[in-house]
């Protein structure tokens, strides 16, 4: 029992450290280190269970809730949750201080989770690249008119932002920190987190938990009967919203105390000589991560 719950601790982790940084997913660790399909289960039957408390049905809650791998999730959500809350103080200097280096090795972890999703259409074919390009195409000239991230989100705005989130963690292919990125959000829950905003958290959670009930169900069912097009759609979803990634003249960043902006999503600008190096070689490094976790997926498979 106990290497068995220390196995899951550290899958945890891994999965908590893909989610915090908009690249690889937590939902592509799930599939390389083999739980993916028990954890849609048990997300599944977690949203059955917060169903039946909604309508009042607590014996039926109960039953439900007792079925639970206790073993299996607890761990799990430790592991993501110490994860997330060590990387994210690190994450929030970084995107201060080296804006265009860390927009650079998003870019490489997002570019090379394009081909990791793409490798996970099962029956690529003529369609399925039309998804891709046409969802790409929409989503570059979308962001296009994106202004930077939200400074001061209203609560139903971090609500929101929890429950898109959890959507995409638990697809793989692409994660929940890349969706709070592309829509401007990716910032102010850093900063929420390693600040211990609790009250910014609970509204970002409460979204998360919303978002699991009303739409676990439903996706798993669209990957269980559309799989490849699902894919297809966020593959061009990450390739169009490379845009935002763009590391000049300010890909990514925060929000600083002075309350002056160091993001610009939409700034397509060629780089100067000297401002080349860092965020191509951190670009390339993170690409390299991606594959190598990639090879290593394929390989835990056979």
């Amino acid at each position: 029992m106990i290497p068995k719950v220390g196995a899951q601790f550290v899958r945890g982790l891994l999965m908590g450290a893909a989610d915090v940084v908009p690249g690889v997913s937590g939902g592509t660790i799930a599939l390389i280190v083999g739980i993916y399909e028990t954890l849609i289960d048990q997300v599944r039957a977690g949203a059955k269970a917060l169903g039946m408390l909604v309508r009042g049905d607590l014996r039926g809650f109960w039953k439900q809730v007792r079925g639970l791998d206790v073993t299996f999730l607890l761990p799990l959500a430790i592991g993501i949750l110490l994860a997330v809350g060590g990387l994210a103080s690190v994450l929030e200097t970084q995107l201060e201080e080296n804006p265009e280096e860390m927009a650079g090795l998003f870019f490489g972890l997002v570019a090379a989770s394009v081909l990791i999703g793409w490798d996970l259409i099962s029956a690529r074919t003529s369609t399925h690249l039309a998804i891709v390009l046409l969802v790409a195409v929409a989503i570059f000239f979308g962001l296009g008119f994106q202004s930077g991230p939200i400074t001061d989100p209203s609560p139903v705005v971090l609500v929101g932002a929890g429950a898109l989130a959890i959507c995409a963690m638990i697809l793989p292919g692409i994660s929940g920190s890349f969706i709070l990125l592309m829509i401007g959000m990716y910032a102010t829950v850093i900063g929420a987190v390693d600040d211990r905003a609790f009250g910014d958290l609970a509204l970002v959670g409460i979204g998360a938990v919303v978002g699991l009930a009303l739409f676990s169900t439903l996706l798993g069912w669209l990957l269980d009967h559309h799989g490849d097009t699902v894919m297809a759609a966020m593959v061009g979803l990450m390739l169009g919203s490379l845009r935002v990634l763009w590391p000049w003249p300010n890909g990514v960043g925060v929000i600083s105390e002075d309350e002056s902006e160091v993001i610009d999503g939409t700034g397509l600008e060629l780089p100067a000589g000297d401002e080349l190096l860092g965020p191509v070689a951190l670009g390339m490094i993170g690409f390299v991560i991606v594959r190598v976790l990639a090879r290593i997926g394929k390989r835990l498979e056979r």
